[in-house]
């Protein structure tokens, strides 16, 4: 075990704890704007227990994204100080944006929305929330322009062995950005349905105080996630695609696409031999992979083998192949997790015009651990955009062992990489008990706990 490869692991355990909390965020940001804006809009006070309830998870879940969102900023110099001179002209520009800005505004109006409701107006106090949604996301927006170079870099120069910034509109421009927000705030907007049905559904469940607060939660956040997955399957789609023209390693290895095929096929399940380069067992559906590729059933789609000699002339020698198995397994996790959700919300839109959610426990009993559905697909995806890049840390520019500090030790990082699971362990046991105790109780409940 060397300083690459804990410093990876370093990362990440830290950036996967980190995006449990982010897509949670995104998505019941923007929920709670519209609950608050229903209050104004109707003044039925229903709205504002909603608008209440709900964000006191939000600000328990907003409370642990931050805390650990900090420590990733400081790898960068520490672990990763190569990539931080090599990058750090580009990388920081829009890091740079987003604390200034987008944190900022988010932040301090979090802040005016907890202590301003018997101070401001209804409408100016829905304002705040509005903000706060806006600045969240806009947060992400920056973020995602930073990760988007790395994954498609443009608009840059390479000056004395670094890259330097030529052209800011193609970054926040940049084709990979294009398909990859729209990606990410839709699994915030699935997640924070999926979020807000399994709490309701234990209330409906329990049949106890609140009860027309839970069935309006349930609706909206029915509806939050059947939009939120269906924009998913959509900006899903457009997202391979957009990865076969600008990195034709990575879905060569989500699909264990060996050699390229005129039409391809689709993997349905293999078992995948990497150090032989080929399947031991695979079922395939003929031409379907050049559907999704091209959207008709032919066209050339590159395989791993043809990629490796390619990029071998181009780069020179070396093995530019990922993990072929993690690749694999974490796309078809993130695809499965993906239309389940959606049949799950479809399922749950007929009960609700049948008006029969609660006369079905079952399917109420089952959205409770579906809750895990959202999380489970938000982190195979990221494996996939990372992993799937390797060896490249800047596809094209810079590999990740080349990215790594020189000046640390194995000692120094395996310290802090236990240091930090453990932490982090018992933060995550901590978050979880209060959204847990905080969702048990209730609308009623918190307001007698506060009293």
């Amino acid at each position: 075990m060397n300083e690459l490869l804990l410093s990876r692991w370093q990362f990440a355990i830290t950036s996967t704890y980190h995006f449990l909390f982010v897509p949670l965020t995104l998505g019941l940001s923007i929920l709670l704007a519209i609950m608050e804006t229903l209050y104004v809009r109707t003044g039925n006070e229903t709205y504002k227990q909603m608008t209440r309830f709900w964000g006191k998870l939000f600000l328990i879940n907003f409370a642990m994204g931050v805390v650990t969102g900090i420590v990733l900023e400081f790898q960068f110099g520490m672990n990763w100080s190569e990539y931080a001179r090599f990058m750090g002209d580009i990388f920081g520009v829009p890091l740079a944006i987003e604390a200034l800005t987008s944190f900022f505004l988010e932040s301090t109006f979090l802040g005016i929305w907890i202590f301003g409701w018997d101070r401001l107006s209804k409408s100016l106090h829905a304002a705040t929330m509005w903000v706060v949604a806006i600045g969240g996301n806009l947060s992400a927006l920056w973020i995602l322009a930073a990760n988007s170079f790395m994954q498609q870099p443009v608009g840059y120069v390479l000056n004395q062995g670094r890259v330097e910034l030529t052209d800011f509109g193609a970054l926040v421009t940049n084709g990979n950005l294009l398909v990859q927000y729209p990606h990410v705030l839709a699994s915030g907007i699935v997640t924070a349905g999926f979020f807000v049905l399994a709490v309701s559904a234990y209330h409906l469940l329990r049949k106890g105080r609140d009860l027309e607060l839970f069935r309006r939660s349930f609706r909206g956040g029915l509806v939050y996630a059947l939009v939120g997955t269906l924009a998913i399957v959509a900006v899903g789609h457009l997202q391979g695609q957009h990865m076969i023209r600008v990195q034709p390693m990575k879905m060569a290895a989500a699909e264990a696409l060996w050699n390229s095929e005129d039409p391809a096929a689709f993997s349905v399940f293999s078992l995948i031999d990497e150090t032989q380069k080929r399947d031991v067992f695979a079922i395939r559906i003929p031409a379907v992979l050049s559907f999704l590729a091209h959207n008709y059933f032919g066209g050339m789609v590159q395989g791993i083998n043809n990629l490796q000699t390619d990029y071998e002339k181009q780069y020179g020698p070396g093995n530019y192949v990922p993990s072929v198995a993690v690749n694999y397994w974490s796309f078809r996790l993130m695809v499965g997790a993906g239309f389940l959700m959606l049949l799950l919300a479809v399922v749950g839109m007929v009960l609700v015009v049948q008006k029969r959610v609660e006369q079905v426990p079952w399917y109420l009993k089952i959205l409770m651990p579906a809750l895990a559905l959202p999380y489970l697909a938000n982190t195979t995806g990221w494996m996939l955009t990372e992993m799937g890049r390797q060896p490249w840390i800047v596809f094209g520019l810079q590999k990740t062992a080349d990215a790594v500090s020189r000046s640390i030790t194995p000692g120094m990082v395996l310290v802090s990489l236990i240091a930090f699971t453990l932490v982090y362990g018992a933060l995550m046991a901590v978050d979880v008990y209060l959204l847990v105790k905080t969702a048990r109780r209730g609308a009623s409940g918190l307001e007698e706990a506060a009293a």
